[in-house]
Formats: structure tokens, sequence, C-alpha cells
């Protein structure tokens, strides 16, 4: 049996690039990269060397007979990304002239012009300055300074990854071998904007790459989302991963109902964290004081609303898998799946989704504490007294109304970035102007990461557009543009 790519997968392209027979798509060079839930690798093509398990930055490739029963599942969804049915055999009539030779990678080419030492400072410390700091560092002239403002580095892939998802937080393991490279300097606990300014970075420095991300919520537009019990999921996820702006971030666990507004993959970790086996959870690193607050929870019902139906849902195919296979206790009411059928889904991940949703449907409702998943709610407003007390919801589409008891609201409906001083920005977007990197009209400053194109991808997405910016730094530097 071929290999299989898991739930685990962070999209950062290193197997693509590892595999000898080009069985692992989409590849870089492919429209759907960096938009794609995950890799997937061809089981009529793949040959079994294993390559690609020791290219795996996080341990998601696995021989298909070594898979273990939550992981099942993976087989037939890496089958049917390519069009066959679940015994590999029939093949399904669907279009494949996107996919793309393979484009062989190119070793950076060694800077033959510019100064003699080239110093590159990387505001922030997250997955995308990680990333361009290691394709920096291929250059043996150049040397890196990254500022970070926190004590510890590695940002989202630290603070933002569930402690239960051990196997995604192994890419800090890469990250700590780039920090130990002989040219590359970590300051922590150093604020741009308190400690040092951008013009005297710009000054210190050739060249100056911001990867500061979208480190805001989206607001949620309706009445009562100021009360006191609303908060946002970004801001609980890191109260429990120990993030030390979100240590007074605690929620009232005191309520048997949380509602969480929005349906994305942070939205479905704050209800598999909030309904986990506290025991279960000691053995992971979640921060002890968050731990201690979960295990006095009340809670028995996390139910998590989305304002389309299953066939948009915001969360990826590998987190429901996650979520339906592992030992979460999850439900969908039948009636939220009226109407839905995977007849007419063309793609084989969206019609997935739905028919794990549909199964799940069919499930008795599980044992408190449980996660409900919800489809076709509008929020309308959020009422309480002197706190959230309730969520008033409209049938998307309809003027039919439901109310929803919950003393615990989170929103969970996006990220935007926020502006740099000194750098223009560009305000529909959430992002700092720029194009393929370079920062609009400010030489020898760039951006990477959310910062750049905005909150989308995986960790993995940050390599491939790292690598975008870091190849027009060099260009620039090679041609004489400094800071």
């Amino acid at each position: 049996m071929p290999h299989v790519v898991t739930q685990a997968c962070c999209g950062d392209a290193s197997c693509v690039y590892a595999c000898p027979v080009n069985c692992i798509h989409p590849t870089p060079d492919e429209p759907d990269f960096g938009i794609a839930e995950m890799l997937y690798i061809d089981p009529s093509t793949c040959v079994d060397c294993g390559a690609c398990v020791s290219a795996c930055p996080v341990g998601a490739i696995v021989p298909g007979h070594r898979l273990e029963e939550k992981a099942a599942r993976f087989v037939d969804v890496n089958a049917a990304h390519y069009g066959y049915t679940q015994q590999d055999s029939v093949r399904f009539p669907v279009q494949q002239d996107w996919r793309l030779p393979l484009a062989p990678i190119e070793k950076p080419k060694a800077l033959q012009n510019g100064p003699a030492i080239v110093d590159v400072a990387i505001v922030g410390s997250g997955p995308s300055a990680m990333y361009a700091a290691d394709e920096l560092l291929k250059q043996p002239r150049v040397r890196v300074t990254v500022y970070e403002r926190l004590t510890m580095p590695f940002g989202l892939s630290r603070f933002g990854v569930a402690p239960d998802h051990k196997s995604t937080r192994l890419v800090m393991d890469l990250f700590d071998e780039v920090a130990r490279h002989p040219n590359i300097t970590i300051l922590l606990n150093t604020e741009v904007g308190r400690d040092v300014t951008l013009d005297e970075l710009r000054s210190k420095h050739h060249a100056v790459l911001w990867a500061g991300g979208a480190p805001t919520d989206k607001p949620l537009p309706v009445p009562g989302a100021d009360l006191p019990g609303v908060q946002s999921a970004t801001a609980l996820v890191g109260w429990y991963n120990g993030h030390p702006d979100f240590a007074s971030a605690v929620p009232d666990l005191s309520t048997e109902r949380v509602v969480v507004i929005g349906n994305g993959n942070v939205a479905l970790d704050v209800a598999r964290i909030l309904t986990a086996d506290v025991e279960a959870l000691a053995a992971t690193d979640i921060s002890r004081a968050a731990l201690a607050v979960l295990r006095e929870s009340k809670v028995k019902e996390v139910v998590v609303a989305a304002r389309r139906g299953p066939e948009h849902a915001a969360f990826t195919l590998p987190e429901l898998i996650g979520l339906a296979d592992g030992k979460a206790r999850v439900w969908v009411d039948p009636a939220d799946l009226d109407g839905a059928s995977v007849d007419g889904i063309d793609d084989p991940t969206i019609a997935a989704k739905v028919s794990l949703l549909q199964e799940l449907s069919q499930n008795e409702k599980p044992a408190e504490p449980f996660i409900r998943l919800a489809f076709g709610q509008t929020p309308v407003a959020i009422e309480g007294d002197s706190r959230a007390r309730r969520v008033r919801f409209a049938q998307t589409g309809s003027d039919t109304e439901t109310v929803v008891e919950a003393g615990l609201v989170l929103t969970s409906i996006g990220y935007r970035g926020v502006p740099v001083p000194g750098l223009p920005f560009d305000d529909e977007t959430g992002t700092v102007a720029n194009v393929a990197g370079r920062v609009t009209d400010t030489p020898g400053v760039y951006v990477t990461g959310w910062i750049k194109r905005g909150p989308s991808g995986f960790i993995g997405t940050n390599k491939t557009d790292s690598g975008e910016t870091v190849a027009n730094l060099l260009a620039d530097i090679e041609a004489g543009v400094h800071a």
C-alpha cells in the first residue's frame, strides 16, 4: 500500500521536492498550492520509497499499512483526490489537466555583488520569519538578526497550535535547527517601537523583513458583542498555550454551554480542548494554569455555529477527521443537514466533508461534554444582563430565529493585520502594501507571512511565501538596493 499524508500535514512542500516520482500534489508550481487543505499522495504513482517521510517536518506521512485506526480514512482521502474509489480500482471522471510537471528545485545562486557581509533584520520569529531566515542563511555572506518582542520564539507554531496536536508542533524542531545556525542572532524581549525603531533597523541593516503576522481578530458586528462573557477564540488559544499576552483571558467555564461563532480550524480546536479529557491534556504542554481551570469546568456542550451550510464549512477535512476519529465526542443534528448531499459536488474534499458530517449525524447524541457542529445559523445578537447569557440566531436565508442559551461566547470569524508605523498599509486587505514582498515605495523593506498576503494558508504555506520575498530581497541586494 502506498504512503499516505495525514492530518498533521503542514503543506510546506519539503516532501514534494523529496519525491523522485512526482506523486505528491499540489506542488508549488500548481494552481491549488497554498489553498489546498493538505498535500496528497497519488496511490497510482507512489513507489513506497519513503523519501517523503524523512523530508516531512511534522511526521505527517505514513506507510499505508502502518496507519493508526484514527487515521485510516486518509487512505481514501488521498486516493479520492486523484479520482479513485475506496478500492483504488475505478476512476471517477475527474479533470486532471491542471497537474503540471514539477519544476526542478534550484539552489539559490550565491550573491556576486553588494556588501561583503549582508545584514538582514527580521521582525518576528514565527513560521514566516523562520522560513525566511532558513532561506537567507543559505547565503554565506548573510547575517540575520531576529527581533522578537516575546520571551520565547516561534510565534504561532508555539502559541497558536493546539497542545494536543503534538505532531504539528514538531515544526518547532526545524526552527530550532535554524536558530542554531552560527550566522543568526535572535533577540528576545525586544519590541520594535519600544526598544528599537524601524528607522534604526533600516540604518543598521541592509534590509528589513517584517514578519509580524495578523495579530487581531475581526470584530463580530452584532449587538452585545462587547458584553462580558464574549471573547475571541484567539485569546482562548493564547490562554491555554501560555501566551503572555493572554494570561488574563481566563474564560468563565461555570456555564454548561459555550457557543463558538465561526467554524474554522481554530473554532474546532477550542471546542475540542473545552471538551477534552483533562488527564489526557495533562500529558501535553498545555499551560498548567489553564489546566487547573479546565479541571473545574462545568461545560457540557460546545456549539460550533456556522453561518453557511456544510458544503461551505471553513474547517479543513483533516481537522474534521481528527475530530471525528480521535477521542472527541462530536455530533451533528440531522436537521442541520436537511437537504445536504454529496450529489453534484465535484470537489472530492468537500464531498468527503459532507459525507463525514452526514455520518456523524446518524450517531446518537454523545455523552457530555460534547461538541455540536451547527450550520445555517447567522448570529443576530448576543443578549444578557451584566454578561452574555444567550445568542440569538437567524436561520440563514430566512426570518426564522432560534435562541441558544450560553454563558460563554467565543468569536472565531477571522484575523486581520494592523498598520505598521512607517509602512504603507492597505486597509481593505489588512496588509502592508507590497508587491511580491517588496514594500511599496520603501526600498530595502520587505514583508512575509500574513502581513504580506492576508490570513490564509497553513504553517507550511509560509515556506513558499517567504521564499518569494527572500528571492526578491537578494535580487535587490545584488542590484545595490539597500534600506
